[in-house]
């Protein structure tokens, strides 16, 4: 009920209208160049993206994903390469639907109910291909209107198109502010749905691109532009081939959080609390200071700005991408969770070794693993430095089982 309202919420919207109509020009499929032309491959093949969920021990499912090929101006695309790695690519000689290909891959943790992260699974990458630049004063405007902690919001990745007479507003947006307003924009979308106000989600969102010439698709591509957006505590880890090295591409929102500690002191004072479990909330009530949703708290300082971080990938030095919910990355370590992938025959093999693990770990929770492979994927070196660790856990694990069940 409360996703069919979000719907026809977003389907009457006077926002949604006009300007912001939504596209719909993406793709379960990647194209990639051939001689002939070009070819599709679908990604829904477990060989391209592994992926498994479960519900856990809880009585409903909240964790959802989505994934797509976008199609992006190649203008916008060339911006960002050339702002976050100093890249001046020329997409001229590609054809056009490959110059404006993007891989989405999303994953969103629901908390307080599943409306917002299914709304996410269902609209996000939709949201995240139409908007525009031009929509950013009346987004600008109804941050204000939120009051409270967005009284002193200056806009961050928007600022430049705030004032759409500004010199400054002439420029392209990047992905990272193309990033920035999509998440906002569900706010919007959502706030006046009563679903969405103490409702919300955590979510993080890899995008990758290839900018290989002929183009290649991403698990094959030589070189790739990587960018993360995330709010809350899902998980976004990026493994080399080296040695199975883990480069965390996340950080945990929560309210202990050095960085976001500065953030909402310095705009709201303070607010912790620890609970009678010791864990420490945001006015009490929320572990995660930035998330999408939980609109009645918008004013207390939760926000859907996200994090955005960008890498450029080169070679084979790359084997793999995972993204995981919180019912994972609080049991199982990031070394593990990369040391669980090593000789896995296919991503969806890997993805189906986490939750395994994460479930002998004694996760409740609901729990999702996605495994995105590179170039390098079947070729990590190193040894499996946590195996001996993950042994002795899974034995205390079943002691403690046997112990539960007399």
């Amino acid at each position: 009920m409360a996703l069919s309202l979000l719907r026809s919420h977003l389907s009457r919207s006077p926002t949604r209208s006009k300007n912001h109509t939504l596209t719909r020009n993406y793709h379960e499929y990647v194209r990639f160049a051939t001689p002939g032309g070009s070819g599709r491959i679908p990604l829904h093949n477990p060989k391209i993206i592994g992926i498994v969920t479960s519900r856990g021990d809880r009585p409903y499912q909240e964790d959802f994903y989505s994934y797509s090929a976008l199609s992006i101006n190649p203008e916008e695309l060339r911006v960002s390469l050339r702002r976050a790695h100093h890249v001046d690519w020329d997409y001229t000689s590609l054809p056009p639907a490959i110059a404006r290909q993007v891989l989405f891959v999303g994953i969103y943790d629901g908390h307080g109910g599943s409306a917002v992260s299914q709304f996410l699974r269902q609209e996000l990458h939709g949201m995240f291909e139409s908007v525009n630049k031009s929509h950013v004063p009346e987004l600008y405007a109804w941050t204000k209107e939120l009051d409270g902690y967005f009284k002193r919001f200056n806009g961050g990745l928007l600022a430049p198109w705030i004032q759409p007479d500004n010199k400054a507003a002439e420029a392209e947006m990047d992905l990272s502010a193309r990033a920035t307003l999509s998440f906002f924009e569900v706010d919007k979308t959502l706030h006046l749905e009563s679903s969405a106000q103490e409702c919300g989600a955590t979510a993080s969102v890899v995008l990758l691109q290839s900018i290989d010439d002929p183009a290649i698709p991403f698990f094959a591509s030589k070189r790739l532009s990587l960018t993360v957006a995330h709010v809350g505590d899902t998980r976004v880890l990026l493994t080399a081939t080296h040695d199975g090295k883990v480069i965390p591409m996340t950080e945990h929102h929560h309210p202990d959080a050095r960085s976001e500690a500065i953030r909402l002191r310095r705009m709201m004072g303070s607010g912790l609390i620890t609970d009678s479990f010791g864990e420490v909330r945001w006015m009490g009530a929320l572990a995660n200071t930035r998330s999408l949703g939980d609109l009645k708290y918008k004013p207390l300082g939760v926000t859907p700005e996200p994090e955005v971080r960008t890498m450029l990938l080169e070679g084979q030095s790359y084997s793999h991408i995972t993204m995981v919910s919180d019912g994972i990355s609080h049991v199982v370590s990031d070394e593990e969770i990369s040391d669980l992938a090593r000789r896995a025959h296919t991503p969806l093999d890997a993805a189906r070794r986490i939750l395994s693990f994460a479930q002998q770990m004694g996760s409740e929770d609901n729990v999702t693993a996605l495994v995105i492979p590179l170039s390098g994927w079947g070729k990590m070196t190193g040894e499996d430095k946590t195996r001996e660790l993950r042994e002795y856990r899974s034995t205390y694990m079943e002691g403690s089982e046997r112990q539960r069940r007399m």
